[in-house]
Formats: C-alpha cells, sequence, structure tokens
C-alpha cells in the first residue's frame, strides 16, 4: 500500500486531505520502513505490538485497517484490507469534493 499512498501525497498536495498513519511494528522495524517506502506523513508508533493502545482505542481487527474521515471529522468508510487503489481513490475524491465545496 506504500506506493499508492505515496502517490497520494504528492497527488492530493494542496487539497483538503490528510494521510495519517499507525503502525504497530517494533521499533527496530519501523525506522527502516520508514526510511525504505519513504513515508513522508505523519505516522504514529502504536508500542510495537498490534494490541497497542491506538489499535485497541480504534477496535481494530486486522492490517490493514484503512478510516475516511470527512472534513466533518466523520468517519465515512472504513476497510479491513485493503479496498484496492480505485475504490480508495473513488471514496476519497467524493470526500475531498465535498469539503472544497463546503469552503465556497
Amino acid at each position: 500500500m506504500y506506493p499508492h499512498e505515496r502517490s497520494l501525497v504528492k497527488r492530493l498536495e494542496g487539497r483538503p486531505f490528510v494521510l495519517l498513519g499507525v503502525n504497530s511494528d517494533p521499533k527496530e522495524r519501523l525506522r527502516k520502513v520508514l526510511e525504505q517506502e519513504n513515508i513522508t506523513w505523519r505516522s504514529w508508533w502504536d508500542g510495537g505490538s498490534t494490541g497497542g493502545p491506538i489499535a485497541q482505542a480504534w477496535g481494530i481487527r486486522g492490517w490493514p485497517t484503512l478510516f475516511l474521515i470527512d472534513h466533518k471529522g466523520v468517519i465515512r468508510h472504513q476497510h479491513l484490507g485493503s479496498p484496492g487503489g480505485e475504490v480508495l481513490d473513488e471514496e476519497l475524491e467524493k470526500l475531498i469534493a465535498e469539503a472544497e465545496a463546503a469552503k465556497e
């Protein structure tokens, strides 16, 4: 998913879009992943296990889990596993268009 996430960050720059990550890898692995995958967006470390405090608070049952949150802070889509780039892009474009229309 990292290549698609990188493309989203680049393509949607300047639009009402933010990508946030949470990673449960052990710290040694996390550092390598951040560097190797060129992760430039904000990403939190969840304690190095799948039972970390962020995962528990959000009720995460599998990885990846994606939440698409609109400009009002409402969770509009949730995916357990990747929905695929096309589905994700379509959902994001709709939410971004709503946010842009609300600014007018």
